[in-house]
């Protein structure tokens, strides 16, 4: 694979219906060695709880296990719910990780799960919250399905790349307001808890890997294994709030989630790139952005594999939890109202699904219209091995690109 823009996969674990957590872990293992194969060049876990169609519940422990089947691909989180842990636990989990396997191990940190937002902020930092459904055969176009075979595009804005950019999604109010995110919060922390600040939670992090880290008192605290840990630190987030803001003032490397928030990837880099400050780590800004993307041979197939999607998006959306990824058949079936079409229309529309072609022409406006130095990629079909052939026919096409 051309190594001037690398890509790397994004992993939620999904598991299909008919099937088990069992066999989507398996699963998880079986691509991570073909990804490696095929020349990816990071392989990220996320985090989520509570759904029945992601098995992907604790990235540290799953990246033990992908990077124990791999032998060169990096592993890492994409990302790290911060609200639910502490920055000790953290840097002691990672810090194990990259005792047994050096220099491979990334930690993406993420916002979700954490303080509580306003009502139309995204949840940031979550890169495995996909949500989306088909896309068209040319860029910038739209096929427009019938009333009950899917949603259809809304209005946005181009970018002079031809990257569409949807409005902006508006209702988060209504999943944080929802009893299954009440009880998620619930049982993810101890009664009473509160989470610090995002940037403060960063800080201890850096301060406990670097072995500098003193109290309010100046008691010092030196992790075993974690201390002097060569993990690469990522914050992920959606906006150019406090995930781009934070990244940009410690200078570490930012992953935009096109994939959670396209109508605010601009944004979010562009804020990142205007605050960034040098740092050890890095002496310049370093931007990753994330896609759904489904690949086949040509673009019917591709739509097709892909036209779970939009059912699945909306069971995260009305705050059922993800649903195991339904065949095409089964997703025929739904019914599609007016407000289910108004749910999941931002994702509908930036899903990148055709043939390798035409998904590496959508890539590449991806990448220009935010001057990406790495694309994260994200796919979901019904069938394993379609995915794997996702991920290889796209590998091969962007290695090729002129």
């Amino acid at each position: 694979m051309s190594s001037d823009v690398p890509l790397s996969v994004l992993d939620l674990v999904p598991i299909s219906s008919g099937s088990t957590a069992a066999e989507a872990l398996r699963n998880t293992l079986d691509l991570a060695r073909r990804a490696e194969e095929f020349g990816y060049h990071r392989y990220w876990l996320a985090e989520h709880h509570l759904n029945p169609g992601v098995a992907g519940t604790s990235p540290a422990l799953i990246i033990s296990l992908v990077i124990g089947a791999t032998t060169r691909i990096r592993v890492g989180s994409g990302a790290v719910q911060l609200g639910h842990h502490t920055p000790l636990s953290v840097v002691e989990q990672f810090g194990l990780l990259d005792a047994v396997h050096p220099g491979r191990i990334d930690l993406g940190l993420g916002r979700s799960g954490g303080a509580p937002r306003t009502p139309a902020a995204p949840v940031e930092g979550a890169a495995g919250v996909a949500e989306g459904a088909g896309e068209s055969e040319e860029p910038g176009k739209e096929e427009a399905p019938g009333k009950e075979d899917g949603p259809g595009r809304t209005e946005g804005t181009f970018t002079d790349s031809g990257l569409y950019l949807p409005p902006k999604y508006t209702g988060f109010a209504r999943l944080l307001a929802s009893p299954r995110f009440r009880l998620h919060q619930a049982l993810l922390r101890q009664p009473g808890a509160t989470t610090p600040e995002y940037p403060d939670q960063i800080d201890d992090i850096l301060a406990l890997l670097a072995g500098n880290y003193r109290s309010a008192n100046g008691v010092e605290a030196h992790v075993v294994p974690g201390e002097g840990a060569a993990v690469e630190v990522w914050i992920l987030g959606s906006s150019g709030g406090t995930s781009a803001r934070t990244a940009a003032a410690r200078g570490l490397p930012f992953a935009a989630n096109y994939h959670v928030s396209p109508g605010t990837v601009v944004e979010a880099v562009e804020a990142y790139r205007k605050a960034f400050r040098p740092s050890p780590a890095l002496a310049g800004p370093r931007v990753l952005v994330s896609a759904d993307v489904v690949v086949a041979p040509d673009d019917a197939t591709a739509r097709r594999l892909a036209s779970g999607y939009g059912v699945w998006v909306r069971s995260i959306r009305t705050a059922e939890g993800a649903i195991p990824f339904p065949t095409p058949e089964e997703a025929a079936r739904h019914r599609w109202s007016d407000e289910d079409r108004a749910l999941v229309a931002d994702r509908v529309d930036t899903q990148f699904v055709g043939s390798p072609e035409t998904v590496v022409e959508r890539l590449e406006a991806l990448r220009a219209a935010t001057g990406a130095d790495e694309l994260l990629i994200t796919t979901i079909t019904h069938g394993h091995e379609d995915r794997v052939r996702s991920y290889e026919l796209l590998a091969d096409a962007w290695a090729k690109r002129s």
